[in-house]
């Protein structure tokens, strides 16, 4: 049997102090109203993980201006006053379960399913993402081709990066990670495949940097160094999982040293599964076996660093959430978390996990499904022990 102490020690993150090693993961609801305003369904939701003993919840991903940010309908935003005033339930309802809660800065770009400011879509260099438009948030058919993004349009989305981080520390949120994972805009400047220019916003893999790195500047600026920064990267995106990185480890680990740099208090590295390799193609044995957690944490040992890593993908029971720990602090659960949303809980009580259903996720990934799905199942499990 795993001894899953280590899952409830603390940790401290920037300014914050954690009860746990364990984290909610960002997972799209589709469930706000049509303005970004937050639904009232979304209190209980978010109070529910806390109440769970989740120390850590980061939201869905909100977007941040009232241009080109947003990806799908019904998605929560952080642009204005009133979504602002939205949230301040969520934040008081998770505060008052002895959690905290971190709020998800997300730019859709070329990924972006629905947009009810804009009838065009923006990426780094003209590209259409690939793929269908996800079913279950609310999109069907090819996604849109995105037109090139212009430069005062990319200092618009620095700025509404930083607005939202204000607006998130104001609202009373504990910190802000940006998204720059699954494809979506700050990963596309990232990426070779969508950033073709030939500005001071593209070039090699050092140059594709520049946005990411004038977004955590910039939010930085507006939030202060005592509030908590982070950022969530991965390869693949949310139709081309299997992506992988150009330059292999060295370039890898150049990235997150880069990032780090620039002024982060974690990382958060999601991927399908955080035992994976990160480079099975590598020609070296000992690169083939690492995985993204571990070149994280060998930039941030080089550079003498404490930043926070969290590492997120396929965490559906204590061993792997005790095996993902090993080089990493933190561990975010999602899909599991789903199902459990008293996950540590259940591990510390050594009972039974429920196993995650799509169907909670189906025909929408909403709040409503999911209540559905619970009210079907509500069943006691059939197991013995953990399943």
């Amino acid at each position: 049997m795993t001894d899953t102490k280590t899952l409830f020690t603390a940790h401290t993150l920037g300014e914050l102090e954690l009860r746990n090693r364990l984290v909610l993961a960002p997972m799209t609801r589709t469930s706000a109203q049509e303005d970004g305003l937050v639904h009232f369904d979304m209190v209980d939701y978010y109070r529910d993980f806390a109440r769970g003993d989740f120390s850590l919840l980061v939201t869905e991903g909100l977007y941040t201006d009232e241009a080109f940010s947003q990806g799908y309908a019904n998605q929560p935003g952080l642009a204005t006053q009133a979504q602002q005033d939205s949230w301040r339930p969520v934040v008081e309802a998770v505060h008052q379960q002895g959690g905290r809660l971190i709020a998800q800065l997300m730019h859709a770009g070329a990924q972006t399913q629905h947009n009810r400011f804009k009838d065009e879509v923006v990426a780094p260099s003209e590209s259409r993402a690939s793929g269908e438009m996800l079913s279950f948030y609310g999109g069907s058919g090819p996604f849109p081709l995105a037109r090139e993004i212009s430069e005062s349009e990319i200092h618009e989305a620095i700025a509404g990066f930083a607005t939202s981080a204000r607006l998130a520390r104001e609202a009373g949120f504990d910190g802000v990670e940006l998204h720059g994972a699954n494809g979506y805009l700050i990963h596309q400047f990232i990426s070779e495949r969508f950033n073709q220019r030939d500005d001071a916003w593209g070039g090699d893999a050092t140059a594709r940097l520049a946005f990411p790195l004038a977004v955590i500047r910039s939010v930085r600026e507006a939030v202060g160094d005592d509030f908590p920064l982070g950022m969530r990267l991965s390869q693949g995106t949310v139709t081309e999982p299997d992506l992988r990185w150009a330059g292999g480890p060295d370039a890898a680990r150049a990235r997150f040293s880069h990032l780090i740099e620039a002024g982060l208090d974690f990382l958060h590295l999601t991927g399908g599964d955080v035992a994976a390799p990160a480079f099975p193609e590598a020609a070296n044995a000992d690169e083939r076996s690492l995985s993204l957690t571990t070149l994280a944490d060998q930039s941030r040992k080089a550079l003498e660093s404490d930043i926070t890593l969290i590492t997120n993908g396929g965490v559906d029971s204590p061993e792997k959430a005790v095996a993902a720990l090993e080089h990493a602090d933190l561990v975010a659960i999602g899909r599991s978390a789903l199902a459990n949303h008293d996950w540590p809980k259940r591990v510390k009580r050594d009972t039974c996990l429920t196993p995650f259903d799509f169907a909670m996720l189906s025909p929408l990934a909403t709040l409503a499904n999911e209540e559905d799905w619970r009210i079907a199942n509500d069943k006691p499990a059939n197991c013995e022990g953990r399943c």
